[in-house]
């Protein structure tokens, strides 16, 4: 189901084992570009729970921090990450929004995955809210982004890029593009066993982070 490419899993051994080349300090920090990441629920809200008893609140937290810890080893430390939890606990919104605020955020992005009462549904979705922010376009360039490499290099089924009216999403899109990534279904057998294993949580991370590392390379038009 899951065939990450050649290229790809080259990109994991070497992070994993280590680069050929002295790590340098981080470079002058406003020239990085500021990413929050928001691992969706915890504390008393656990999200779904797949059909193998993983929690939703688990698998996102342990993306959101392999991709802080990859995030050291990306040539000049590519960017700045902040999680909106650091432990097993409920931020609230007001709280994210602030933090976006504090720390002069150029990006916010939501993990999550999801669940369906019909258990053969699977696939990744990237969410995005409708608005005239002027952070728009670039959360649909961003998400559109992020739906190509994680279909191409984990081998996800794509079911698109679509608008929802979140609220982590209407409260954040004014300040900096935003979006909400669902990666996967806990609700199918394949999708709920792949998010078990540390590799495969290791993969996405890195996925992530290489597709932000591209978003950041190319400049969005202003309107």
């Amino acid at each position: 189901m899951f065939r990450p490419n050649l290229t790809f899993s080259f990109l994991i051994t070497i992070l994993i084992v280590g680069y050929p080349f002295t790590l340098y300090p981080q470079i002058v920090q406003h020239l990085k570009k500021v990413i929050i990441i928001d691992p969706g629920h915890g504390g008393i809200d656990s999200g779904t729970t797949g059909v193998n008893r993983i929690v939703e609140k688990d698998v996102v937290f342990k993306i959101a921090k392999k991709m802080v810890y990859y995030n050291r080893y990306f040539p000049n430390n590519a960017f700045e990450i902040y999680l909106t939890r650091s432990t097993d606990t409920l931020i609230s919104l007001c709280d994210r929004v602030n933090l976006i605020n504090k720390l002069n955020a150029d990006l916010f992005i939501s993990l999550h995955v999801n669940h369906s009462a019909n258990h053969s549904v699977k696939g990744i979705e990237v969410y995005i809210t409708e608005s005239d922010s002027q952070h728009a376009n670039e959360a649909i360039f961003l998400a559109y982004s992020l739906q190509k490499a994680l279909s191409k290099n984990i081998g996800y089924e794509s079911r698109g890029v679509k608008f929802a009216n979140f609220q982590v999403l209407r409260g954040t899109i004014d300040q900096v593009p935003s979006v909400l990534i669902e990666l996967g279904y806990l609700s199918n057998q394949d999708e709920a066993m792949f998010m078990d294993k540390e590799e495969n949580i290791q993969a996405i991370a890195l996925t992530i982070l290489q597709s932000l590392k591209h978003y950041k390379m190319v400049e969005i038009n202003p309107q």
